[in-house]
């Protein structure tokens, strides 16, 4: 049998596929160099683009501490949860689950989302707890991603709340001394690239681009232990009375600083919830108010700074009341003839009306205004007040008279305790602060330093037997002040039917350390006046505050201070 050989039906055909496997070779290969070597930079870039990110990182916001260092406003890490719109819509099937786990309504979650389709950066929800955040995250939902914030926390509450102040969800100051120093608290924020996966969760810390840096510390003047002291009294006052609001102030003479300042009504700023303005307010700060009797003292100093009045010199307050034009001025009743520190302790107004309207209108606005009465005082704290103080060329006779004991002008309780503390430090005024201060303070010199020593004496009598401010004395410490029942202005007028009880003083009064003002608005209960309401409030607080500073008594076994022991006694000397 013959052997059969097997001959290709065509050479052609077998050339033109192994034509065509040379060529696809070619082209692979050509890809490959392709991708490998022409285009490597640029698809690198591309690979990167979808899977590198480059995060801010979050800068720490600055501690805020009381003098002692106890915290009053921390930042806590949160996380913050987040998406990529053009990934999240391809999870449609775990947004109801999302939403609930954040406590979002669904429909309101997906409209935010398509309303920002376009951007590659959606907010979910701010500030979620860790804890809450690494759940959601478990869950693998396309898009989602997280981003490390930090929240403010105020320890101290609402106790501290006007002072502090707060800030809003990206950590920047909005009130109080947060928004006045919200730049030296303020870090500065760094970034870093990451690597993401599909999902989106970070897989790689590719490299720190910029380090941030955090914040400065903050070490306030007021102690945390005074704080709670002054709030506790004070709302206590403001309830007991059926009030509208207070504000308390304590103010360091010898350094300026504000160790308490509160304030009622008041807020929580760890849940600001249905906030309203007006208990956002610092009254002690920002509202306005005429101080009534509390500006007696400084009426007097004027008189005594003329050299042509001394503690024993005599008024003729006979009847009882004074006329000025059609204008009758009053007392509670007839003093008869009563010497300056009568008038003090007695608190008569139509004494320190006759003693204005006997010196010359410049000599009494000179001493209220080196006292910074009608203008700021330059503590920094945002929203301040200046007051009213018109000039002295501008005073009807009425007017004189009025101002003589606290009418016709407007001021601050920070601007009253200031004036206070002036008379404290023998005269010496001292610029406000609400930061520590660690070194000596200079002063400006706004009261003779002999005048200023003879009013503290004076005004030792007011909290003595038969002055009007005995319910402010606190045990084993000399204390001097001065009470003030303010009738408030209404559209039509002065009203009888409401007041603002004040007292102001120092202690202890042998050598002042502590000035303290104490104001409450419209006490609707059966007492009204300063010594009835604001006193007891001011014994209490500077009570403490003396056992708090360890301040040694200074009237240990000793009696009341009679008017014998200012017998004799002038402008220039000291009893």
């Amino acid at each position: 049998m013959k052997q059969q050989v097997y001959k290709p039906a065509s050479a052609f055909r077998l050339i033109t596929v192994m034509l065509a496997l040379l060529s696809i070779t070619l082209v692979l290969l050509w890809r490959a160099v392709d991708l490998h070597v022409v285009n490597k930079a640029f698809l690198q870039n591309q690979g990167d683009a979808r899977h590198l990110r480059e995060l801010p990182l979050a800068a720490h916001r600055g501690m805020i501490t009381d003098r002692h260092g106890e915290p009053l406003a921390i930042s806590t890490p949160v996380d913050s949860v987040w998406v990529n719109p053009s990934e999240f819509v391809s999870a449609r099937s775990q947004w109801s689950k999302l939403a609930e786990m954040l406590d979002l309504d669904v429909q309101q979650m997906v409209k935010s989302v398509a309303q920002r389709s376009t951007r590659e950066f959606v907010y979910i929800k701010r500030h979620v707890e860790p804890a809450l955040a690494n759940r959601i995250m478990d869950l693998g939902i396309p898009g989602v991603s997280l981003q490390r914030e930090y929240h403010r926390y105020y320890p101290m509450g609402e106790v501290a709340a006007h002072v502090v102040g707060f800030t809003d969800i990206d950590d920047q100051g909005q009130e109080g001394l947060e928004l006045a120093f919200n730049q030296w608290l303020s870090g500065e924020a760094g970034s870093q690239r990451v690597m993401r996966d599909r999902l989106g969760r970070i897989v790689k810390h590719v490299e720190l681009l910029k380090k941030p840096r955090p914040g400065k510390d903050l070490a306030l003047s007021i102690d945390r232990r005074l704080q709670y002291l002054a709030y506790r009294e004070l709302k206590r006052a403001v309830i007991n009375n059926r009030a509208k609001s207070g504000s308390a102030v304590i103010l360091d003479v010898k350094t300026g600083e504000v160790l308490a300042m509160v304030n009622q009504p008041a807020f929580n700023p760890n849940n600001r919830d249905n906030l309203q303005s007006q208990r956002m307010r610092n009254r002690a700060v920002t509202d306005v108010f005429e101080p009534g009797s509390t500006i007696k003292p400084f009426t007097v100093i004027a008189a005594l700074q003329s050299d042509e009045y001394n503690a024993d010199s005599m008024i003729d307050t006979s009847p009882g009341y004074y006329r000025v034009g059609r204008n009758t001025i009053r007392d509670i009743r007839n003093y008869g003839r009563i010497n300056l520190t009568r008038i003090i302790q007695k608190s008569s107004n139509v004494g320190a009306s006759k003693l204005a309207l006997s010196m010359k209108a410049e000599q009494i606005w000179r001493v209220y205004s080196k006292l910074g009465f009608g203008m700021m005082t330059s503590s920094g704290f945002p929203g301040e007040a200046s007051g009213v103080l018109n000039p002295a060329a501008n005073w009807r006779e009425i007017e004189q008279a009025t101002m003589a004991f606290g009418y016709g002008m407007a001021i601050t309780p920070l601007q009253l305790v200031r004036g206070y503390a002036a008379i404290a430090n023998q005269g010496v005024i001292k610029p406000i602060s609400f930061v520590r201060v660690n070194e000596p303070v200079k002063g400006t010199r706004v009261i003779d330093k002999d005048v200023a020593r003879v009013m503290v004496r004076m005004l030792e009598t007011v909290t003595n037997e038969g002055g009007t401010g005995t319910r402010a004395s606190v045990p084993g410490y000399r204390v001097a002040g001065k009470t003030g029942t303010v009738k408030k202005v209404m559209s039509d007028g002065y009203t009888a039917e409401k007041y603002i009880a004040v007292f102001a003083g120092l202690a202890p009064a042998s050598n002042p350390r502590i000035a303290m003002v104490v104001t409450v608005d419209e006490p609707s209960g059966e007492d009204y006046y300063g010594g009835q309401v604001a006193a007891p409030v001011f014994s209490r607080v500077m009570g403490g505050a003396l056992r708090l500073f360890d301040i040694a008594p200074d009237n240990i076994g000793s009696g009341t201070l009679k008017f014998a022991d200012l017998k004799g006694s002038t402008a220039g000397e000291h009893p």
